[in-house]
């Protein structure tokens, strides 16, 4: 009988921290999960997830963009679905359609770090297509740099640009607002038409949101490679 007890004892804690580790939990919730900034239009999570540790399973209501920061190998295992394993580079950019729930396991030595960007106004893109971009995707050498339009989804364009010490991304008008992604450490100066100049500094991982209507030049100030993403909307 005692046997039988502990049997049992022992059974129902398996199926406890089965239960625990397979519940899943609103994205807000999970502590891996860092909110940076909301508004109207996004969503944007700060996350860490230290060597070989694991998100918890939490919930995806809205498409997202995620921009991986550091070089990492993860296990990306989606509920009811077998895992799958990435690997990512550093500046990598990618689109995922949301009302899923997953748990991001980290398989490397080293921190797994990325922004994850939810696109709130997903519902409205899917029941009518927002107006086309004047380009949609294509890659720009500048002098000291390039700019990668790397795809477009709901909507939104995003961008991956990368400027060397002392190169500058050549003017251009922002008629919508835009997030801007640090993807390495910043030091960037601002040149807006009709303003002064405005310098900024961004940490890696840093999210700044930036209003339209405006046109601007912007110089890597810095001594090191300036790498950043953008999600540009109308």
């Amino acid at each position: 009988m005692k046997r039988r007890l502990i049997f049992a004892a022992l059974l129902l804690c398996a199926i406890a921290l089965v239960a625990q580790s397979t519940s899943e939990v609103e994205i807000t919730a999970e502590p891996r999960h860092h909110l940076a900034l909301e508004n109207q239009y996004v969503r944007v999570f700060q996350v860490e997830v230290a060597p070989h540790d694991a998100t918890l399973m939490h919930i995806h209501h809205h498409d997202y963009v995620y921009v991986t920061l550091v070089a990492s190998q993860i296990s990306n295992e989606v509920k009811g679905e077998a895992p799958v394993a990435l690997k990512l580079q550093a500046g990598e950019a990618r689109f995922r359609a949301g009302n899923f729930a997953h748990i991001a396991r980290n398989l490397a030595d080293t921190p797994f770090r990325n922004v994850t960007i939810e696109l709130l106004q997903d519902e409205a893109a899917h029941k009518t297509p927002p107006a086309k971009w004047d380009e949609e995707r294509g890659l720009h050498i500048l002098a000291g740099g390039t700019q990668d339009i790397m795809f477009v989804q709901d909507g939104v364009r995003v961008s991956e640009i990368d400027l060397q010490p002392g190169a500058t991304l050549p003017s251009h008008h922002h008629s919508g607002p835009h997030l801007m992604v640090a993807v390495t450490d910043l030091d960037v100066r601002s040149d807006v038409e009709g303003q002064g100049p405005m310098p900024g500094h961004f940490k890696s991982g840093d999210v700044k949101w930036l209003p339209g209507g405006y046109t601007h030049t912007l110089t890597n100030t810095g001594k090191q490679e300036a790498k950043f993403v953008t999600l540009e909307f109308h």
